[in-house]
Order: C-alpha cells, then sequence, then structure tokens
C-alpha cells in the first residue's frame, strides 16, 4: 500500500494566505472603531471639528470593511459583530457623547435624555438590523442607517461650528435633530440603501462629469454643502413612505426573499 503524497508546499501557500488576509476587513473595522473614539477625545477637548472628522472618516472606513471582505472573500461571522461592535462606538455612543459636551449639557435633564435616546436608538437599530438581515429588501433599509444618522447629526454641529453661531442659540434645535434621527433609526420607513448600485458596471460618460461637479459644489463649502446632503438624505424616507402609500404600494421593507445583503458592513 503506496503512502499518501507529501503536500506540495507551494499548493499550501495560497491557504495560509487566505487565511492571514483575514486580518485585513477588521483592520478598517478597527480604523473605524478609532475615529469614533478619537471623536470623543477631541469633543473632551472641546476641538468639535477635529471630533467631526473623526465621526466622518470613521463613516469611510466602515464603508470599506465589508466591500475589502467580499473582494477577498474573508467574510466572517466575527468581522461581521465586530462591525456592529464599532458602528455602536462611532455612530452611537460617540455623537451622543459629542452633542452632550457641544451644547446639551446646557439644557440639564433635557439634554441628557435626548442624547441617551440618540444612543439607545442607534443600539436597538443596529441590534434589528442584525437579526433582519435575511428579510430586508436589500435595495432598502429599515429606518435610517446609523452612519446616516451620524453624519446629518455631526453635520449640524460642523455647520453651526463654521458659522460661529452661538451654541446656546442652537441648544433646542440640537436638541430636536438629536431626537429625530434617533428615532427615525428605528422607524420603519424606507430609505434608499444604494446596494444596486454596482461599482463594476460601465456607466455613461454624463455619470462622470455629474461625479465630478458633486465634488466641485462639495469643494465650494463642504460644512453647508455636506449637511444639505446629509439632510436630504434624512428626509427622504418620509418622501418615499409617503408617495408608495400615495401610489398604494407596500410601505414594508420586509421581503419574501432569503437572499443575503450584498453589504453587510453598511447598517
Amino acid at each position: 500500500m503506496s503512502s499518501p503524497d507529501p503536500v506540495d508546499p507551494i499548493e499550501e501557500a495560497p491557504s495560509r494566505m487566505r487565511k492571514g488576509i483575514y486580518v485585513l476587513p477588521n483592520l478598517f473595522t478597527l480604523a473605524a472603531l478609532f475615529g469614533g473614539f478619537y471623536a470623543i477625545v477631541m469633543a473632551m477637548n472641546n476641538q468639535y471639528e477635529s471630533a467631526v472628522i473623526g465621526i466622518f472618516s470613521a463613516m469611510i472606513l466602515d464603508s470599506l470593511d465589508g466591500r475589502v471582505a467580499r473582494m477577498t472573500n474573508t467574510q466572517t461571522e466575527f468581522g461581521a459583530q465586530m462591525d456592529s461592535l464599532a458602528d455602536m462606538v462611532s455612530f452611537g455612543a460617540a455623537p451622543a457623547l459629542i452633542t452632550y459636551e457641544w451644547v446639551l449639557k446646557d439644557l440639564g435633564r433635557w439634554g441628557w435624555f435626548a442624547a441617551f435616546v440618540y444612543c439607545a436608538c442607534a443600539a436597538l437599530r443596529l441590534a434589528r438590523f442584525n437579526v433582519n438581515t435575511s428579510v430586508v429588501d436589500k435595495r432598502f433599509f429599515q429606518g435610517m442607517p446609523s452612519p446616516a444618522a451620524a453624519a446629518f447629526v455631526m453635520g449640524f454641529v460642523w455647520l453651526i461650528t463654521e458659522l460661529a453661531i452661538p451654541r446656546s442659540d442652537v441648544s433646542w434645535v440640537c436638541f430636536a435633530v438629536c431626537l429625530y434621527a434617533g428615532l427615525t433609526m428605528v422607524s420603519n420607513v424606507p430609505f434608499y440603501s444604494f446596494k444596486d448600485f454596482q461599482m463594476r458596471k460601465s456607466v455613461p460618460f454624463a455619470v462622470i462629469v455629474s461625479i465630478a461637479l458633486v465634488i466641485a459644489v462639495i469643494n465650494i463649502n463642504p460644512p453647508i454643502v455636506l449637511f444639505g446632503l446629509f439632510l436630504a438624505y434624512a428626509l427622504s424616507g418620509y418622501v418615499v413612505y409617503g408617495w408608495r402609500r400615495t401610489k398604494g404600494l407596500p410601505t414594508s421593507v420586509i421581503s419574501t426573499s432569503t437572499d443575503e445583503p450584498d453589504e453587510k458592513g453598511l447598517h
């Protein structure tokens, strides 16, 4: 009886590399977590523009970790759970603490009430996303995604800071912004997910020109333009909801499909 052929070390190399690459998407997740932690530290030092930049950086990194995992075929349950925990810090606890330190603390108990409502709703939003992943229509989010909610709240902080408006003049406006963002996260309002937009497909030349124009417009005055975009998205879900109701279409994003959404890392 012949002995089994020895394993070729060259054939083992791709397997070892494949296992080693698993650290790559988690590095993006940890970097996004650091962005949220950095934002909290900057807020404690009254450097609110730096805190906003930390949250926006976390958003960019959070949008990349899932894509990197798919490109390298390194999706794991550990990575999905790690991503949700990082999102809770960067898009849940961090914006709540930043806005509280920024102006909500001047409102006393109402201030921490608004901050806690936002933080709690972010946690509920992320938990619901994790359990509803397989039954939600991948074209829509069930409620506003937590990165978009954080961008909306932090965009408001950046706008007021850039315009040098006294914080005391907008304390109740910030209160309303936090409550709106938090409660919208746990609503059943459908928000377009952009998951059906494929980066690998060819697009008309006009699309590239439009992207260049958008970048140029943002560069004119980033705080105003970006907050305008975040505000438009924060309202878009209710517009879609009203339009679907008017047309007699289903307003729920729960579908009978069991297909996994393409992007598990974007909540």
